[in-house]
């Protein structure tokens, strides 16, 4: 099975625990692996026999922007039901990034992954 990989979408959203982060919101990162067949996009040169990508990103983008959870997991579930709700890929994986976790001393990210399959 081909995939298309969408990598480093950002978005402003408001999941988090915190009251502050569903109030104020902050900014996660998106990386996405779409599994689908591309053997007639490949030999017709036709957007129609691939994926959109602008409906790929509006629909995980949507998800990010206008949907509120505690976790980031369930953050990832929601984007990840979205695009196979699209029904062009067989399987999804979801890379989400919560960019500056409000946590004391800690400068890192944290990063959730999960493959669904339709």
């Amino acid at each position: 099975m081909d995939q298309l990989h969408i990598n480093g979408l950002r978005c402003y959203g408001y999941t988090g625990y915190l009251p502050e982060e569903t109030r104020l919101g902050q900014w996660f990162e998106i990386s996405l692996t779409l599994w689908l067949d591309l053997t007639q996009a490949a030999q017709s040169d036709r957007l129609e026999d691939t994926a959109d990508y602008r409906q790929v990103i509006d629909a995980a983008r949507s998800v990010v922007e206008q949907q509120v959870f505690k976790t980031v997991e369930r953050l990832a579930g929601a984007i990840a039901q979205s695009l196979l709700d699209l029904d062009r890929f067989s399987q999804v994986q979801v890379r989400l990034t919560k960019l500056s976790p409000p946590i004391p001393n800690f400068s890192g990210s944290i990063t959730v992954e999960l493959k669904r399959s339709r």
